[in-house]
């Protein structure tokens, strides 16, 4: 177990690193800061030059992996950061300098207990891509398949988990000093972290999660998930079909290509809504280094580490949530967050209802280039202080891919309304999920699976509580304390008995100097 001591001193030395970088300043100046983390902030930035523009994402790059991860993260929380820094983070790219070529070939065959000739003909020691965690290797299969392999940095597990040891350390004791730190649920933020960043550390997870996205999006036309190479599979090594195409942030080659930018945008946001809400598994790290679009006008979809997966009642949720929205039936929204009681139920639904409109009413009938679902999630989070709400770990993951998929459909296409985008998918989605016919289906199923149960559980009540056979039944035992039972309840009175003479002498003794007894 790492010591406090150790947790203290890591801190100090990211927050000077911060500092340098002016991004501590905010911390330091809102009011709702908790004045021990003040004190340790100040002592943290003594002696440092401040950079008079906070730049928080070069900050958690100069920290190293594990904040650069972790910045993703708080990009969308401008609650807990602050709107500032929550969109400088949005800029936070996951690229480091690339590891020697012989620790990634001396990783890739410890791995598989093999020479890399007996896996590819062709192996490019240049990575095309190289971020904190892994790197990615053009290769070719010894069958003469064009592949794309991703290997884990050496000693990178090591090394995040010694960091994530000391934010939880944080985290914990931040959470613990109450008040606003409290409802933010720090703790709980980092948990939810941590799981993410272990579950990129296993690339068979990774590469599960692209076989599972590419079952689920197999009818989904001009959308692709490149197949994995199973057989040249492990948990520091995944290959995967190689991608050729443009990135979908490149806008002039896209145009130069002859693709239709507004028809791209709008099936992006589309195909995001069909993973989020129809399937509930949805690709979570869409930004524009992980999109490509190929010569026929596919979307391909690379780098699967960082999923989201909601159930199928948040989904319900979800998707009535936007549809209110954009049909201005704020009452249904505010109804919904009761319901799902992300508010607590001394608030009142009209009182929410009128907060929820002063959101997104002014949204309404206009372009994402003058207002957008970004500043929407901004006006949600400024209203959850008033509100008690408090934060809602499993939904961050679709905010930030919202935040990115916007951001990608706006580049595409500056006019595009991601209301009339999401509208008729969601509506459709709601009249076939929620509809009468559906909840009636929908009740027979459960009704049905319950009377299916009822065998089974008659035979653990029976199990539980069996019949008294033949014997009769037989009087009651009475209860006789141990030997061994009272010797230890003797030994524990002991000390209470020489506590008691002791204190009794002393007052006897007292009591006589004093003349009371005499």
């Amino acid at each position: 177990m790492t010591r406090p001591s150790t947790h203290i001193w890591r801190l100090l030395k990211w927050g000077r690193t911060a500092a340098r970088h002016g991004a501590l300043r905010g911390i330091e100046r809102d009011p709702n800061t908790p004045p021990q983390v003040s004190r340790m902030v100040r002592i943290a930035r003594f002696g440092t030059s401040q950079k008079a523009q906070p730049d928080y994402a070069a900050a958690f790059r100069a920290i190293g992996p594990a904040a650069i991860k972790l910045g993703q993260s708080l990009a969308t929380r401008p609650d807990l950061v602050g709107e500032e820094a929550a969109h400088n983070l949005l800029s936070l790219q996951d690229q480091l300098p690339p590891e020697d070529p012989g620790a990634i070939r001396r990783a890739i065959e410890s791995s598989f207990q093999r020479p890399i000739e007996d896996l590819f003909s062709a192996f490019d020691p240049e990575p095309v891509g190289s971020a904190s965690i892994a790197q990615v290797h053009r290769a070719t299969t010894t069958e003469g398949r064009e592949v794309a392999v991703k290997v884990q940095r050496p000693g990178i597990r090591e090394q995040l988990a010694r960091d994530i040891a000391t934010y939880e350390w944080a985290a914990a004791h931040v959470e613990a000093l109450g008040g606003e730190a409290s409802r933010l649920r720090p703790a709980l933020t980092i948990a939810n972290f941590k799981r993410w960043t272990n579950r990129e550390l296993d690339l068979r997870r990774e590469a599960a999660s692209a076989s599972e996205l590419g079952e689920a999006m197999a009818h989904f036309p001009g959308y692709e998930v490149p197949a994995i190479d199973w057989d040249r599979t492990n948990g520091r090594v995944m290959t995967i079909d190689w991608v050729d195409g443009i990135k979908i942030s490149d806008r002039a080659a896209l145009l130069d290509a002859g693709h239709d930018l507004p028809e791209l945008a709008n099936r992006l946001v589309l195909a995001f809504l069909t993973q989020a809400i129809s399937a509930g598994f949805f690709h979570a790290d869409m930004h524009q280094g992980n999109l490509f679009v190929k010569a026929d006008g596919t979307i391909a979809a690379i780098d699967f580490g960082i999923m989201g997966r909601i159930d199928r009642q948040a989904r319900q949720w979800l998707a009535e949530i936007l549809y209110g929205l954009t049909t201005g039936n704020y009452k249904r929204v505010a109804e919904i967050h009761f319901e799902a009681q992300y508010v607590p139920s001394y608030h009142s639904v009209e009182e929410f209802a009128t907060a929820l409109r002063a959101v997104g009413e002014p949204m309404r009938g206009k372009p994402v280039s003058e207002l957008s679902v970004g500043q929407m999630l901004d006006g949600l989070f400024a209203i959850t202080r008033d509100f008690d709400m408090q934060t809602q770990p499993h939904l961050l993951l679709l905010q930030k891919t919202m935040v990115m998929v916007e951001g990608i459909a706006t580049q595409l296409d500056p006019d595009i309304n991601m209301w009339d985008v999401s509208a008729p998918y969601v509506r459709s989605w709601i009249r076939d999920e929620l509809g009468p016919e559906a909840m009636i289906a929908e009740r027979l199923r459960e009704d049905g699976e319950t009377l299916l149960r009822l065998p089974q559980l008659i035979r653990r009540i029976e199990e539980r509580f069996p019949a008294k056979g033949g014997a009769p039944e037989q009087p009651p035992v009475p209860e006789i304390e141990l030997i061994w039972e009272r010797r230890t309840r003797e030994a524990r009175r002991w000390p209470a008995l020489v506590l008691a003479a002791v204190l009794g002498g002393g007052a006897v003794a007292t009591a006589t100097a004093l003349g009371w007894l005499f």
